[in-house]
This record gives structure tokens, sequence and C-alpha cells, in this order.
């Protein structure tokens, strides 16, 4: 018999369209997976299956009259705890926000749901989405179904983790520091940021985003292939005007050339050598598909990553330091105090500054990128961390943020990434990351799908 859960979301909603198979068997086959899997993993920390079972009999409903259902029909999907989803709390990892209930869906969860996607669980993330590891005080920890030992990821470990193990086909992510790409790369999966203003972000539930966040946060798929991202893409970058940062750019755009560059050390980044060796094989792999590959400087991440980083931390400084008195979450009191150590507060000036020079980097970047259609860098310069080491001490957290340079410089000029699982060293996964200009996420697929033939598909992991 078939195992339904193991199927890729391109061939289920193939399979679902053709009445092949029913939208409801896939869905109880999630859900069974979900059962099975999550307790080792803490990846899903709210569940629906009633609410699951409804969509999917109205997916073959709608198929049995003849309509289409969509591009994600039966197709089972999960939602991370920071966006609105009617009916559930928009927890974002806290216990202050445990009973913030939302009475709308945001628009990326609207999309999902108009594309005939069946939403099977609500993933974890660290409180306020803040780290690359994941733990709350309201819902656990999570572990990285690879290895336990090593983190899942953050802030979308529980999306990258399920993903992993099977748990969806499709994993809904945000990033605005890396909490797409760098799940992706620890749990061993793919994972894509978009463009700023390609999928539409909207939580009814809460106040307006401050200005950094709402230039630099953007939510996007994970997934076990890149076919499998590009559909997520699709749905997700439906039209929605709640979301005034929305863009109607195509989702393909002109001929390219095939040419890309590789940069093993962006700015004196000191890269492992299992993460350069990977770096230079998906280089030979583009090479070997017809790609030209030159590897040179690219233009700075360390100046971006210093402003990203002072733009959120003054906007969250107004009202931070209360809510974090009220969670009283130990890890997140421990992180932010070291953000704050890093990054001297701002007056206006500065501030104004930070969104002045941001022009001046993004024009850059656009200007390397006509140059060069794609960028291969290191998703991070060290194997994917033990787990929990940015808490360890001062130190630790110095580390981690350093290895992490390219997550958190790249959101200031909005550019999408996309990371490429490519293989493992021992149980620690490996990848890479691609850069193309705004709105090119079809360059990085492209980039993508050759990288991902060249080498082995994504398994599966077994958590239990």
């Amino acid at each position: 018999m078939t195992e339904f859960w193991r199927l890729s979301a391109t061939e289920t909603a193939a399979r679902v369209a053709a009445r092949d198979i029913s939208a409801r068997e896939v869905t109880q086959a999630a859900l069974d997976r979900l059962a099975a899997a999550n307790p080792a993993i803490n990846a899903v920390v709210q569940q629906m299956p009633e609410q699951a079972l409804a969509a999917a009999d109205a997916v073959d409903a709608a198929l049995a009259r003849g309509e289409d259902a969509g591009p994600l029909a039966g197709v089972p999907v999960t939602v991370k705890v920071n966006v609105d989803q009617q009916g559930f709390a928009t927890t974002n990892g806290l216990r202050i926000q445990a009973d913030l209930v939302a009475q709308h869906d945001s628009p990326v969860v609207a999309n999902l749901k108009r594309a005939g996607a069946i939403i099977i669980g609500r993933t974890n993330t660290p409180a306020f989405s803040l780290r690359w590891f994941t733990r709350n005080s309201l819902h656990g920890h999570t572990k990285n179904p690879r290895d336990p030992a090593l983190t899942p990821g953050g802030s979308s470990g529980g999306a990258a983790a399920a993903v992993a193990a099977g748990i969806g086909a499709i994993g809904h992510g945000t990033d605005i520091g890396g909490s797409i790409r760098y799940p992706a790369y620890a749990c061993g999966v793919h994972g894509l940021r978009p463009t700023l203003g390609r999928v539409p972000a909207w939580n009814p539930s809460g106040p307006e985003r401050a200005v950094g966040a709402q230039l630099m946060a953007v939510s996007g798929p994970i997934a076990r292939t890149i076919a499998d991202i590009r559909l997520g893409l699709a749905a997700m970058a439906a039209e929605d005007l709640r979301d005034p940062w929305w863009v109607p750019a195509p989702l393909t755009g002109p001929a390219y050339p095939k040419r890309a560059a590789l940069c093993v050390r962006p700015e004196g980044m000191d890269t492992r050598p299992e993460v350069e060796h990977t770096l230079r094989d998906a280089a030979l792999r583009l090479q070997s598909a017809g790609w030209s590959i030159v590897e040179t400087a690219c233009p700075p991440l360390r100046e971006p990553a210093a402003l990203q980083a002072m733009l959120w931390l003054a906007e969250s400084r107004r009202g931070m330091n209360t809510a974090l008195a009220r969670e009283d979450d130990p890890d997140a009191s421990f992180v932010f105090a070291q953000m704050e150590a890093l990054c001297v507060q701002p007056d206006l000036n500065s501030f104004q500054d930070a969104l002045q020079a941001r022009a001046g980097f993004t024009r850059q970047w656009q200007a390397f990128l006509k140059n060069y259609p794609v960028l291969l860098l290191p998703v991070s310069a060290d194997l994917p961390f033990p787990d929990l080491l940015d808490i360890e001490s001062p130190e630790t957290f110095r580390r981690v943020m350093e290895a992490q340079l390219v997550q958190v410089g790249l959101p200031l000029m909005g550019l999408p990434g996309l990371t490429v699982a490519t293989g493992h060293a021992g149980t620690a996964p490996l990848g890479v990351q691609l850069i193309a200009g705004r709105y090119r996420e079809d360059v990085l697929l492209d980039a993508g799908a050759v990288i991902e033939a060249g080498g082995e598909p994504v398994r599966i992991s077994d958590p239990t």
C-alpha cells in the first residue's frame, strides 16, 4: 500500500486532481504520520484533524463537481504559529499570546486555503521568533529529526523539522534574519526566502509591523523538492491587497545568462572545510549543466547585517523589554540581552541614516546580480550548530552570530535567497545558499533544480 504521506506536493496535487487518490485519503495518511512522528520532535504544536478532514472532503466534493480545486488540491501543509489562522492562537511561541485567537486568516494562510492545500497543523517557533534554535516556555522544545543533538534551526524550526520528518509536504515559514533558510539547512531540506513584496503578509490580530519588519520580514515555503518549493511559492504569492507591499511581479522573468558567482568566504567568513567542499561541489553541478562559474568577492554583507540588527533592535526596544519581562522566557531574555550588547541603541539620525544607506546597498547588489544572475554562498560558515549553543555563554552567542553573517545581512536589501540541501557530513546536513535579483525566484529555482538533480534526493527522516 502506498504511504501517501511520502508523496511530494507536486505528485499529490496531480493524483488528487486526476482523482487517482482522494484528498481525504492523503489527509488521513498525513494525520497518521503526524501522530506517529511528532511526539519525538515536537514540530507541530497546534493540531486540527477535524478541520483538516473537512477541508479534504471539500476538495473531493469540488473535484466531483468537475471544478478546479486549486494547484495544491489535497496537499497536506503546515503553518507557523506566528501568522494568523482563523480559530487558532497566534502565539509566536509566547505564553502572553496563548489566548490571542485569530478572527481572520492572514494573507498567506488564505492563499494556501484558496489553492486547495490542507492545513494539518501549526508549527513551533522560539519565543518572539527570535533565534536559530527552537524552544519556548509555551510549546516546548523542537528537535531535529536528522540528529536530536543538532538544532532544527529557527525561527521556522518546527516547519523544517516537520517537512524533514514527512509531516506535510510543504511547510510555511517566515524569514527576517534566516528563519527559513537556516532551518532548511539544519534539517536537510530546501527553503525559499522570497523577495520583499512577493508573498503578501499581515496579521489582523496584531498592530501594524514596525518599518524594519515591513522591509525585511517575508513568508515562504520549505519542502523536500525544488518542484514543491516552486509550487508552494506560486500558491503563497497570490494577490492580497491587505498587504500594501505586495507586488504583482510575474513568477517567471526574462531570459538570463547561465552565469553564477561563487563566494566561499564572503567578507572574511571563517567557512568550515565541509561547507567549502559542498559549495564547490554545487558549483561543479551547475558547471556540468552548462553554467559558467566565476569565483569572486560579493557586495557588502557586514554593514548591511549591522544595519539590519540595528533597525530591528531599535524598534524592538520600544516595547520588547516589557514583553520580555511579562513572558519571562529565559532563552529569549538571554538572547535579547546579547543582541543589545552587540548593538548600540541608535538615535533618530542613526535610524534614518540606516534606512538611507539601505538604498545604496540594494543598488550595489542589484548591479552585481545583473552581471551574475546567481550567487552561490554558504548558508552558514559552520555545520548545523549543537542544539542551544547560542545560550551556553556570551562567547558562543557571538560565535553563532559570526557564522550567520549571510543570514542576517541579506534581508536588508529585500533580496530572495534559496537554501538547497546537498547531502550530509555524518549526521549533519549540508546545503548551499543561492541569491538572485529582486523577483527572480525563478532563477534561484532553476539553478536549485540543477544542483538538486546532481545529487541524492532529500530523504524523509524517521525520528521514531
